[in-house]
């Protein structure tokens, strides 16, 4: 049975919710300046390089093993980065006071660029803080890869059911009272976890008291807005090759003005696409409730 007007218009009618996902995201960016984040400080000076986060960050999320990996880091000097089979990796760098670790993964941005640029909402600002990854709301863009400042969401290229491959924080551990398995597990305490402020307040008193071994930095603290991964260490940020050109405010308030100065058609034509398609795949199905 075809399928009526009255009916297609109805379907039709999730393209006014997906233009609504601009007001959404408003209601989020409301609830991230209102709401204070739990986050994790990574303290440089303590990292003694076990790599024992990546063991218990695959374990907890189902990833393949990385004793190869870091065993063929350890013998090249590769520089490692987190890809679609590691959502965490520690690297060694040579600096001025010897070497030193750090630990990589995503930075949980106060106000994500990735979720700004996300246009289902499937990269997600969660209130606890967690940038979290919903599969069943993405369409596979991966505007959220384009958009990170810290090169971090990663596609499973190679899946016949790909994912967007992140760190989340363990936000299901959390939920449930839990640390982040790295957290939980660090035996250098290199890993602390708890709300952003009392992080900040912890790393300004780490820096005071012994500012001969700290650099008189917290990073993160306003790198690209904020983010609720936090770092001491007991070099200069470059010397671990973290970007240190990134901007203090965030990634999202650089297209405030140009939403409002273009016409609303380049701004809503693909949610009207996205609507379309969500209404066209939808048709079948609605066909055979009909019949039935």
């Amino acid at each position: 049975m075809s399928l009526d007007r009255r009916k297609f218009f109805k379907v039709l009618g999730v393209t006014g919710i997906t233009l609504a996902i601009g007001k959404e995201a408003g209601a989020n960016q409301a609830i991230v300046s209102e709401t204070e984040f739990s986050g994790v400080l990574f303290d440089a000076v303590r990292c003694k390089g076990c790599h024992g986060c990546e063991y218990d960050c695959a374990d907890a999320n189902n990833l393949p093993d990385p004793s190869e990996s870091i065993l063929k880091a350890e013998k090249t000097g590769m520089k490692r980065k987190t890809d679609e089979s590691r959502r965490t990796v520690v690297n060694g760098y040579q600096t001025s006071k010897g070497e030193v670790f750090l630990k990589t993964q995503c930075m949980h941005c106060n106000e994500p660029a990735c979720a700004a640029a996300c246009l289902t909402q499937a990269m997600y600002k969660t209130k606890e803080g967690p940038v979290t990854w919903r599969t069943e709301k993405c369409m596979g863009c991966r505007y959220c890869m384009v958009s990170c400042p810290f090169d971090i969401p990663k596609f499973e290229y190679h899946s016949p059911n790909p994912k967007i491959q992140k760190c989340t924080m363990c936000y299901d551990r959390l939920k449930t009272g839990e640390l982040p398995a790295c957290v939980a597990n660090c035996p250098n305490d290199a890993l602390m976890f708890g709300k952003r402020r009392e992080l900040i307040k912890e790393a300004r008193k780490r820096i005071y008291e012994k500012p001969e071994i700290y650099v008189d930095q917290i990073y993160g603290e306003h790198e690209a807005g904020g983010t609720d991964w936090l770092y001491l260490s007991p070099v200069p940020f470059n010397e671990l090759l973290l970007k240190t050109t990134i901007q203090n405010s965030s990634y999202p308030q650089l297209t405030k003005g140009f939403l409002y100065s273009v016409p609303s058609v380049f701004v809503l034509v693909p949610a009207l696409l996205l609507g379309i398609q969500k209404a066209t795949a939808n048709i079948h199905k609605i066909s055979e409730s009909d019949d039935e």
